[in-house]
């Protein structure tokens, strides 16, 4: 890395479906029929692994994907269904040696015990390279699906009558992930024995019970998975506002927000990092990605007629949560650039069409970053804690017993 670069810049890929433009299945080198096939998955996560990302996130949910933020639709002219994301990630982890892989779990109406050793078990599986990124929903069609408990209808998050609703949701994510994170710690490194010649597998007094009693979960523990590779695999969770910055600032390692321009992010950095301090973890490192929606090709007007294209196909105009950019890969280099002088460390990239956008990434702008210094050309750890600059934390308990 140049001396001109101050840190390095991380860069990430959100994998969805065919691509974020719900026209993107339609275009040539969509491969729609391979959509539910383990070798789309692949194909597409070595190509980001071949552009030396740190990770790809995958997409999931509850329910049907929906034109409606919070409601079911009855379009049949968009992608609908998923494999899940989790086990699209432990499919693909032998197949990549270097790249992070981190799925997308919903907090809301799953089990914390589950997801801990999911997550843990994939962090096995990729020896060292796991997160997860999760996501709440305010879905009632979802809740049904539990029949658990019911979510009173809002029309959006940010809406006068959702705000408890959506705080609760938010709250119940932080205690998730803690739950989550001490699982992870309820074995300590060392627990494992495997003595065949004492007939000792394990050291019992190295599992230890959790005891989490919150609001919102009663867990014992210990995790029925030793201790993952990396520790803590790494936690993220997108975020557009005050409620979801305070669960990145309390929970996670990193945070996706989507600024439109520098001023902003450097406000929303800002914040988060206010928030980070008020949760008493100032001294912790957590990285702030930012977000954009990319249409790239050579010609800047030919990535704005290509969404205009699918635009027409959609029968409307493509808006996102995030800024959408059309243009080359030096422009997008430009653009990233300047974001991060607002104090981004990184940015997370969704194509627009996964089959034309994510090598215009790791073909285009990568060696454009790299031209300029600010990306790296080759892999320099084995996991993704150590891509992200993160040590590998001290278990919580073990620390405790010897204190």
């Amino acid at each position: 890395m140049s001396s001109t670069s101050p840190s390095p810049l991380h860069l990430a890929v959100a994998l969805d479906g065919t691509g974020w433009h719900p026209a993107s299945w339609r275009e040539p080198v969509a491969r729609p029929r391979d959509l539910f096939t383990a070798g789309y998955w692949a194909d597409l996560i070595t190509e980001a692994e071949g552009g030396l990302l740190d990770f790809v996130t995958i997409e999931d949910g509850l329910g049907p994907q929906s034109s409606h933020f919070l409601e079911p639709d009855e379009r049949t002219d968009q992608v609908r269904g998923r494999l899940d994301a989790v086990l699209i990630a432990s499919r693909v982890a032998p197949l990549t040696r270097h790249i992070g892989l981190v799925p997308t779990v919903v907090a809301t109406h799953t089990e914390p015990f589950h997801i801990s050793k999911a997550i843990a078990t994939l962090d096995y599986v990729s020896t060292g390279r796991a997160g997860l990124r999760v996501q709440i929903t305010a879905r009632p069609n979802e809740a049904a699906h539990f029949g658990r408990r019911t979510i009173p209808r809002i029309d959006a998050y940010d809406s006068p009558g959702a705000r408890g609703v959506v705080t609760d949701l938010f709250d119940e994510a932080a205690d998730y992930v803690e739950v989550v994170r001490r699982l992870w710690d309820s074995w300590e490194d060392d627990a494992e024995i495997r003595d065949v010649a004492t007939g000792r597998f394990i050291d019992r007094d190295k599992l230890h019970y959790i005891d989490f009693e919150g609001r919102f979960f009663s867990v014992k523990g210990p995790s029925i998975t030793p201790r993952p590779p990396q520790g803590q695999p790494i936690v993220t969770a997108l975020a557009h506002q005050t409620v979801p910055y305070r669960l990145v600032a309390r929970q996670a390692d990193i945070g996706y927000v989507t600024p439109y321009d520098a001023d902003q992010a450097r406000a929303i950095v800002a914040e988060i990092r206010a928030e980070q301090e008020t949760a008493g973890r100032a001294e912790e490192p957590l990285h702030v990605f930012g977000d954009l929606v990319v249409f790239l090709d050579d010609d800047p007007a030919r990535a704005a007629d290509r969404k205009q294209r699918l635009d027409d196909l959609a029968g409307h105009e493509y808006t996102s949560d995030a800024r959408v950019f059309t243009g080359t890969p030096v422009q997008l280099a430009d653009l990233l650039e300047e974001l991060r002088s607002a104090g981004l460390t990184g940015f997370r990239l969704r194509p627009a069409v996964a089959g034309h956008d994510l090598p215009a990434v790791t073909r285009g702008l990568v060696p454009e970053l790299q031209r300029r210094d600010a990306f790296r050309r080759a892999y320099e750890s084995g996991t993704l804690r150590g891509l992200l600059g993160l040590v590998r934390p001290a278990n919580r308990y073990s620390a405790a017993v010897t204190a």
